[in-house]
């Protein structure tokens, strides 16, 4: 039994499971979103909010904790300059994960690990609490035109390639 044992063995040695997430982490950063299993980005998540609160410190110390975990230079000067920047204001929850289906393949529930993107919206001025005219519509104008949903192009999503 695993009594207190935190995490999970992904069916990986030590060595490996470790090298895989650095892996993951510096491929997550550089991209800000990747394409893996649930699990892994289950366990990918606290990774990775810890090295974009190290960002936020901004210190020498922090920057040499990152770039011990993170094994590209320059992923780790965009984390310092250009993400944690970013989410000064924000308290956590850097990360969100959109499950996306089964993989064919194996039948490995899929997700997409991504920077939460904040949206600005400007507040607009209160309205008057009156109402406006109803206005009567004819059949022609009722009917709905169809929605185009954007298709992510390839390039975008970054596909995790091990198992």
């Amino acid at each position: 039994m695993r009594h207190n044992k935190s995490g999970r063995r992904l069916g990986r040695t030590t060595s490996h499971r470790v090298a895989m997430f650095r892996n993951m982490v510096t491929s997550f950063l550089t991209h800000e979103r990747i394409v893996t299993t649930d699990a892994k980005a289950k366990e990918l998540r606290p990774i990775a909010e810890k090295m974009i609160t190290l960002g936020k410190k901004g210190d020498l110390h922090a920057i040499r904790q990152a770039a011990s975990y993170i094994r590209d230079k320059e992923t780790v000067t965009k984390l310092f300059s250009a993400i944690a920047p970013r989410y000064k204001e924000r308290a956590g929850g850097y990360t969100r994960i959109i499950k996306l289906g089964i993989r064919p393949g194996d039948a490995a529930p899929l997700s997409v690990i991504e920077l939460v993107e904040e949206a600005v919206v400007a507040k607009s001025p209160k309205k008057s609490a009156k109402k406006p005219a109803a206005v009567k519509l004819d059949a022609e104008s009722t009917q709905e035109a169809p929605v185009e949903i954007p298709v992510e192009s390839a390039d975008e999503v970054v596909q995790d390639t091990t198992k």
